[in-house]
C-alpha cells in the first residue's frame, strides 16, 4: 500500500501556484498516491488560461531586485511588472513554468478535484478548466485525507 498525500489548495496567484503542484508531482514521482482539493480562489489553478499574476502587496516576503515602496506597489502595472520579473526569473533558473507542472501531474495520476460548492458559489463555469478534474464536496476529499499520511493547506 503506497503513502498518501493530500493537499488542499487555496490561493490561485502565480506563486501560490507553484507549491500543490511542485509537491504533487515529486510525491507522485515517490510513488505517493497524491490529491488536490481545489478551493476558493486555488480553483484558478485549474483554469485552461493560466493567466495568473503575482501580487507583491499581498506578499510582504517576496524578494524585490531593487526596493520598493509599499505605495509603489499599489500603483497600475506594477503587479503587471513584478509578474514579468518573477517570469522571467523562473525562465532564467530553469523553472518549469506552471501549465508544464500542472500537466506533469496529471500525467503522474495526481487526482484534481475542484470544490463543487466554490464553483456554484463564483458561478464558475466548467467548461474554463483544464480536463480530468472532478467535482465534489469537502466530505469527498475527507475520506481520503482521513487516511493520508501527510495533509497540507496551501
Amino acid at each position: 500500500m503506497s503513502k498518501k498525500l493530500a493537499i488542499i489548495a487555496t490561493k490561485g496567484t502565480l506563486d501560490w501556484g507553484y507549491p500543490p503542484f511542485i509537491l504533487a508531482s515529486t510525491a507522485a514521482a515517490l510513488g505517493y498516491d497524491v490529491q488536490i482539493f481545489f478551493t476558493f480562489y486555488g480553483l484558478q489553478l485549474l483554469k485552461k488560461n493560466l493567466n495568473l499574476q503575482v501580487s507583491p502587496l499581498g506578499n510582504p516576503g517576496m524578494p524585490m531586485p531593487f526596493p520598493v515602496p509599499v505605495l509603489m506597489q499599489a500603483l497600475p502595472g506594477m503587479q503587471a511588472m513584478m509578474t514579468s520579473m518573477m517570469k522571467k526569473k523562473m525562465a532564467d533558473k530553469g523553472v518549469a513554468d506552471l501549465a508544464e507542472l500542472r500537466e506533469l501531474c496529471q500525467e503522474a495520476d495526481v487526482k484534481f478535484i475542484a470544490c463543487q460548492m466554490t464553483v456554484d458559489l463564483f458561478e464558475m463555469d466548467t467548461k474554463d478548466f483544464i480536463g480530468d478534474v472532478e467535482y465534489a464536496g469537502a466530505a469527498m476529499f475527507f475520506d481520503f485525507a482521513g487516511d493520508a499520511d501527510i495533509c497540507l493547506y496551501i
